[in-house]
């Protein structure tokens, strides 16, 4: 993994959410229940994983 990278897995399930936490897991590109993807390590990300902690996991 490159320098400035994070990988992000959905690990909770998005179904009786509010639509702003499903906005937020589609736009960090999350559609599926443990899905992986790979983004920029920025303060936009970062803040878009602390909008829902309790349904992403970080793997550093």
């Amino acid at each position: 993994m490159e320098q400035g990278k994070i990988r992000i897995k959905l690990v909770r399930s998005l179904i009786g959410r509010p639509e702003k936490q499903r906005q937020i897991a589609r736009g960090l590109g999350l559609r599926r229940l443990n899905q992986v993807v790979e983004r920029e390590d920025t303060p936009a990300i970062r803040g878009m994983i602390r909008k829902i902690p309790h349904l992403v996991k970080v793997l550093e």
